[in-house]
């Protein structure tokens, strides 16, 4: 996690120096993996893949091939997570790899809706299951789900401001949560087994269809199970905390991505061992009517399940989402003042605070689920960039030190893959992709203005200077030292010297 550091020689210019330390162990490596990926999907409503494979067996065909592809992505970002060793993900690959425009599109639709829709979204999931034992015979009201939410954010905002320590705690202990309670399903699944409730897991009704196979209904299945594997790249982000990346990145990669692909099937098997395919597409939340069957008075197990989850994973988005912007406000791609970390506490904060607005703004609006439509191709487009981005960078440097080299072989097939999903999206969903894409390039005249075009008038750097200046005498921030300046003992540059005096003083 995002750190601070004082050298003795910035000691003896009389400012500190401030940098990321590494801190991020294996286990907490695989908890943001794990956390990020298990949302509340599980546990609510894993319809998506079963309703468009028209099968129960199709459906677990595709939860474990689903799993393979992710695995094989998540693998081509780990030789470029140790070759290009930026905190930032396929945001710092893009950007080096393809240049400042490309990594600018990728950021500027993560900054404007990915990251915002999608917290603002589990946290409204979190306070639905909160609020859904005091409402039992009505939905709870809107105002209340908002303003819960709104708390829950606040909150662990403030957590992974205030300690990253206590950030990583969070996240392995609503990680273990969720996957006790997911062992929970599986274990009754066993036990439904063993009493002999599998007609459903029989071939003959396995594939028994409630529907004819279509084979554009099958794309659209793998392309639902794929977005239900989103997160996979998240550990990514983080790359420059992680203690000895080259070793523990893979290692989080192998355990966290096998041990999803493992939750995600025999969940779903169990879930049948107690209601049929049909019952199952039927239910809003099927993990509580699962609960509901098998646990009897023990039944408010499951939406408890779900609440910790969507805790767990509105922690590890804003751990993760900020360390995104602060990479590109380091890029010079955002504000200055969001690459800056607390002198004490060891957070990025002002990243953390503009995540947490840019979600609040979103509680706000009506249509968050129309953005993620959007904006979701935009999200898994950039996954099939950033690999391609492997292979373009094998070819300009074949001599790059890659402490992780994987054959060729498998970015290949992930692309194929990749490329067939998007086919099929702009083919079924034209308006909803044109409409992703259109969002995105209106980064496009945002970066040639407060990127490209390096002249800007003086009055505007200096209102500019004045806000930032202030803003880090309010928040007690300064701008970091690089890795590779803390090897060459370069003290901090002139400007950072006269603020983190101001703030001293």
């Amino acid at each position: 996690m995002g750190g601070t550091s004082v050298s003795e020689e910035g000691k003896d210019e009389g400012s500190p120096k401030v940098a990321l330390k590494k801190q991020i162990g294996l286990m907490s490596g695989c908890a943001i993996i794990v956390g990020n990926i298990i949302g509340s999907g599980i546990f609510v409503s894993p319809k998506g893949v079963l309703e468009n494979a028209s099968s129960l067996g199709v459906a677990i065909i595709v939860w474990l091939a689903t799993g393979g592809i992710t695995a094989i992505g998540a693998l081509c970002y780990a030789e470029l997570g140790v070759t290009i060793p930026k905190s930032g993900g396929d945001y710092a690959y893009v950007n080096d790899i393809f240049g400042g425009l490309a990594g600018f599109l990728r950021l500027w639709i993560a900054v404007l809706v990915i990251y915002p829709t999608n917290q603002a979204v589990i946290a409204l999931t979190f306070s639905n299951y909160i609020l859904q034992p005091l409402f039992p015979s009505c939905l709870p009201p809107e105002t209340g789900l908002r303003l819960l939410a709104a708390a829950c954010l606040l909150l662990l905002t403030w957590v992974n401001c205030f300690s990253v320590q206590w950030a990583t705690r969070v996240q392995d202990v609503f990680t273990a949560g969720k996957l006790l309670a997911l062992g929970l399903i599986i274990s009754m699944g066993v036990v439904q087994i063993c009493k002999g409730h599998y007609y459903w897991l029989e071939p003959a009704h396995a594939f028994e269809t409630f529907r004819d196979y279509d084979v554009g209904l099958i794309a659209l299945s793998f392309l639902q199970g794929s977005f239900a594997y989103g997160g996979w790249n998240f550990l990514n982000y983080v790359t420059e905390e992680l203690v000895e990346p080259h070793r523990n990145l893979p290692r989080a990669i192998y355990i966290s991505i096998p041990l999803v692909t493992f939750v995600y099937v025999f969940a779903n098997i169990a879930y049948v061992t107690a209601m049929s395919p049909r019952e199952l597409l039927a239910s809003k939340a099927v993990a509580v009517t699962f609960g509901e069957r098998l646990l009897g008075v023990m039944s408010w197990i499951m939406p408890i399940s779900v609440a910790l989850s969507t805790f767990g994973g509105v922690n590890g988005s804003l751990f993760t989402s900020s360390r995104l912007f602060f990479a590109g406000a380091r890029e010079g791609h955002l504000p200055r003042l969001l690459a800056m970390i607390h002198v004490k506490r060891c957070t990025p904060i002002p990243a953390l605070a503009f995540t947490l607005i840019s979600t609040l703004l979103m509680l706000c609006t009506s249509d968050i689920y129309t953005l993620i439509n959007y904006v979701g191709f935009i999200n898994y487009l950039f996954y099939g960039v950033t690999v391609a981005g492997q292979i373009v960078l094998r070819i300009k440097q074949p001599n790059m030190h890659r402490p992780i080299k994987v054959s060729l072989v498998w970015p290949v097939i992930y692309l194929l893959f990749w490329a067939f999903l998007m086919i099929f999206s702009l083919y079924s969903e034209p308006l909803v992709c044109g409409m992703g894409l259109a969002i995105m390039m209106t980064g496009a005249p945002v970066y040639f203005l407060g990127v490209h075009w390096e002249k800007k008038p003086q009055c505007f750097d200096r209102a500019l200077g004045k806000i930032t200046h202030l803003c880090q005498k309010l928040g007690f921030v300064v701008y970091p030292v690089t890795e590779e300046e803390s090897l060459d003992k370069q003290g901090p540059g002139e400007e950072d010297g006269e603020v983190e005096k101001s703030i001293n003083s």
